[in-house]
This record gives structure tokens, sequence and C-alpha cells, in this order.
């Protein structure tokens, strides 16, 4: 049986990983390029809605657990980010 074919919350939690950690990794590498420090939560906003398609096709596939996991996952992420990357108009 493959891993991604099951339907729990930790394989939700896994997925949802992914894509930030890429979107960390992204903003890292790509720090100094001009166009992304006038944008630097860009990656992060791109890994939300990375994680967003994916839970659009888990859902397509019945997998509400999994989902779950993605979910708590990616508002999790958007707390940190929101908190840390995107400064408050001031």
């Amino acid at each position: 049986m493959d891993m991604f074919s099951r339907n729990s919350i930790a394989i939700g939690i896994l997925a949802g990983l992914g894509a930030p950690a890429l979107a960390f990794a992204a903003a890292y590498l790509l720090k100094d390029n001009l166009y992304l420090m006038n944008k630097p939560s860009l990656p992060y906003f791109a890994a939300i809605a990375v994680n967003i398609i994916v839970m659009r096709v888990l859902a397509k596939k019945e997998m509400p657990d999994t989902i779950r996991g993605m979910a708590i996952c990616t508002f999790v992420f958007m707390v940190v980010v929101f908190l840390t990357v995107v400064r408050p108009i001031r």
C-alpha cells in the first residue's frame, strides 16, 4: 500500500510541510534578489497556495483526515508568516 494513499492526519501534516520547507529554502537562496526584496513574502504565499491546491485534490479523493492534517500545517504556517515576514503598516 502506498504511503500517500492512506488517510491520516500525520500523513497530511508531513505532506503539508513540503511546500513551506521549499518556500523557506527559496527565500533563503533568493534573499539577495532585488525583486524579492520588494516582496519578501512571495515564496510563502506561493507555498500556502500550493497546499490549498493539494487539499482540493485530496478532497476529490475523499481523504478528510489527510486534509485536516494539511489544513493544520497550512494554518500554522500562515500564522508564522504573518507574524514574522509580513510587517504591519505603521
